[in-house]
């Protein structure tokens, strides 16, 4: 995990070539390591997904927020923000509404959620700590002096800085995700009488779903309306899969493809976004082939790994 969240976070999806391997050094401890410590905590404390979705949305508030402050620099990385998010300004905030929603679905769910759930197919126990206190103690100090680092690089590089007010609604928000995560509760009892549909079908619908999401720009609507479709798809997506886990027959395949249909979005999206790199055309196609035949392949090992049998809605539940 430590590894593959920045490689899904930042590689697979088109923004930092695979030839720039001295940046994973950095991304690594940050992406990683978030990543670590959200999965330790809520299992350590005996909660489940909810809690860790809600501390990755922290996590990327945290990161475009205090960290890189993507969220309020108009010319970020060189980019006209107001041009790429027309019509989503919320001048209260110093962010736009869609570069927001944007930051929370790229965080929240590829840099940190699907690592984690792609992860745990290796697991014998899925819901026990990976780490002891040292192990923990040092992925936190990584994280921090990491963190810290790139915070300084940013500033040093942009010479930008938001406003006390912006800082300070992102420090009140990321700490209200993280309460709410440890208010979220530990695991319900599973039900037998819950409808499931069988696992290529969830993973279907991920891919389906996340891939609407990213094609949403392209609807002849306004900006706000399209961000609304966005916040539509995810929340029935999450009411979906909130429904679905209560299942008695819900397991380590239906986890793995609904994160598998969610990473493949990444391997298609991953061609277009890199054509944005100060890398020749040809570096680029081959690291987009490169990781997108990597994914695939993790996704089949993983797969392979899952040695519980894959209800289907019709199965009767295990004793």
């Amino acid at each position: 995990m430590f590894f593959l969240s920045p490689l899904v976070g930042e590689y697979l999806f088109g923004n930092t070539p695979i030839t720039d391997v001295v940046s994973l050094l950095l991304f690594a401890p940050m992406y990683g390591g978030g990543a670590l410590l959200i999965r330790e905590i809520a299992r350590r404390t005996g909660r489940g997904w909810p809690t860790m979705i809600l501390f990755a949305a922290a996590y990327a508030l945290l990161e475009e927020g205090p960290i890189d402050m993507m969220l309020w620099n108009p010319h970020y990385g060189g980019i006209d923000i107001a041009a790429a998010y027309p019509g989503t300004s919320i001048p209260f905030l110093g962010t736009w509404g869609e570069l927001l929603q944007d930051t929370l679905a790229v965080h929240a769910i590829w840099s940190i959620s699907v690592p984690i759930a792609i992860t745990e197919t290796f697991s014998g126990d899925r819901t026990q700590p990976w780490l002891g206190r040292k192990g923990l103690t040092t992925v936190a100090v990584m994280f921090v002096l990491t963190t810290s680092l790139l915070c300084a690089m940013q500033l040093a590089e942009t010479k930008f800085v938001a406003a006390p007010a912006e800082l300070a609604w992102c420090a009140v928000a990321i700490a209200g995700l993280i309460v709410l995560g440890f208010l979220a509760g530990r695991r319900i009892a599973p039900r037998p009488n819950v409808d499931l549909p069988r696992p290529w079908m969830i993973g279907t619908g991920a891919f389906a779903v996340t891939t609407l999401y990213w094609l949403r720009d392209s609807l002849p609507v306004p900006r706000w309306a399209a961000v609304g479709a966005g916040c539509a798809l995810f929340a029935m997506g999450a009411m979906l899969c909130a429904h679905w886990s209560r299942s008695c027959r819900w397991g380590a395949a239906h986890r793995l493809a609904l994160a598998a249909g969610t990473l493949c979005t990444y391997v298609w999206l991953g061609f277009p976004n890199a054509r944005t790199l100060q890398v020749p055309p040809a570096t680029a196609l081959a690291d987009n082939i490169i990781l997108g035949v990597g994914a695939i392949v993790l996704m089949i090992i993983a797969a392979r790994r899952i040695r519980q049998p894959a209800y289907g809605k019709d199965s009767p539940c295990p004793s």
